[in-house]
């Protein structure tokens, strides 16, 4: 009898501890949790960056970099052609546009090549696609560049011509430069970028219109 009873107590004793394990491993199990809880709050919270920091003035992508790149060489050239007009053109009104054109672009050149620059990517240093003729067909891709067959004629020119080759030229080098604007416009990401792209846009289409008139054809 008295064995019974001892085995019956060591049972009682058995279950309760199993019992307590139990409790315990949960007490553990929900502390555990609690821990994981709070260190996944703390992973979410931890950036101190604002929601779309990727999207701030100082990001910028694929597009951004391949507008400076394009639009430096665009813009040589086309202060190139303005520089001809000082010597070569007979109209006062071609003179001061290529004036112009020369003031704008200038900066706008040495702002992109910061651009590049400060994100570590090449800086051009001509114009690609110089070895063959025809209007916007080099081997750039860019649109509204001039051959080297169109730049001799231009420079070999002078007058009234040089007036007139250079103003059909310069509407076709503008319209390119458009082009590229809308795209950055469209698919960049560093604000500077495309306010740039905004401005080209804005003052390029305005001077097509001038050349135009002073063409006839506005």
């Amino acid at each position: 009898m008295t064995s019974t009873r001892s085995l019956v107590r060591r049972a009682a004793l058995g279950v309760t501890a199993v019992t307590a394990a139990l409790v315990l491993a949960a007490c553990g199990s929900d502390g555990g949790s609690s821990d994981t809880g709070s260190s996944d709050t703390g992973s979410g919270t931890q950036p101190s960056a604002p929601t779309g920091a990727e999207d701030t003035a100082g990001a910028h992508n694929d597009q951004d970099v391949d507008f400076a790149q394009g639009m430096i060489p665009h813009h040589q050239q086309a202060l190139q052609m303005a520089r001809m007009a000082k010597s070569q053109a007979s109209s006062a009104e071609v003179e001061d546009l290529a004036s112009r054109i020369e003031k704008a672009q200038d900066p706008e050149i040495r702002t992109m090549s910061g651009w590049l620059e400060a994100w570590g990517e090449d800086v051009p240093s001509g114009m690609p696609g110089m070895d063959h003729g025809g209007h916007g067909d080099d081997s750039s891709g860019m649109p509204g560049m001039m051959g080297t067959e169109d730049m001799d004629q231009l420079m070999e020119a002078s007058g009234h011509d040089f007036d007139t080759m250079f103003l059909t030229m310069m509407i076709e080098h503008h319209e390119g430069a458009v082009e590229m604007a809308t795209t950055e416009k469209d698919e960049g990401r560093y604000g500077p970028a495309k306010k740039l792209a905004d401005d080209i846009i804005t003052a390029q289409t305005a001077e097509i219109e001038e050349m135009n008139k002073l063409l006839g054809k506005g």
